[in-house]
């Protein structure tokens, strides 16, 4: 799935990667500031989150209860130095739990991700809008 869209959009992209039943597992790609953590408030809403939504930087995951009592987990690994960090906060049980995860610098726990994951990229076009592949 390929999408070009405005942040004023976001409700109804957040929709389109619900509805194109990606894996539970999802790792995010982008530039600092191309809007993933704000992508992931959105997709936790559209999930049914009515809770405040935050990145978890410092606290590396934040936990959400959706509807049907389905939880969210949004992690943040951007201050991840060593695979051993996300082992040592128990990265594994909430991986191969069968609820959401939304992963954003996914890249700095490379052997840990779940075979079986999807993909958002999102990059920055030149006119503002957003460029968003799901894979």
């Amino acid at each position: 799935m390929n999408i070009i869209f405005s942040i004023d959009q976001l409700e109804e992209v957040a929709q389109k990667i619900i509805a194109e039943n990606p894996k539970k597992v999802i790792l995010f790609h982008g530039e600092m500031g191309v809007g993933k953590t704000t992508l992931i408030k959105q997709l936790c809403k559209t999930l049914g989150v009515t809770g405040a939504t935050s990145s978890p930087t410092f606290s590396l995951v934040n936990e959400y209860e959706a509807n049907d009592n389905q939880l969210v987990y949004h992690f943040d690994f951007y201050r991840v130095n060593k695979e051993e960090e996300a082992l040592d906060m128990g990265i594994d049980d909430y991986l191969y739990s069968g609820n959401w995860c939304f992963i954003e610098w996914a890249e700095k726990i490379p052997n840990l991700i779940p075979e079986v994951h999807s993909v958002i990229t999102i990059l920055q076009l030149a006119d503002g809008k957003r460029s968003l592949t799901l894979s």
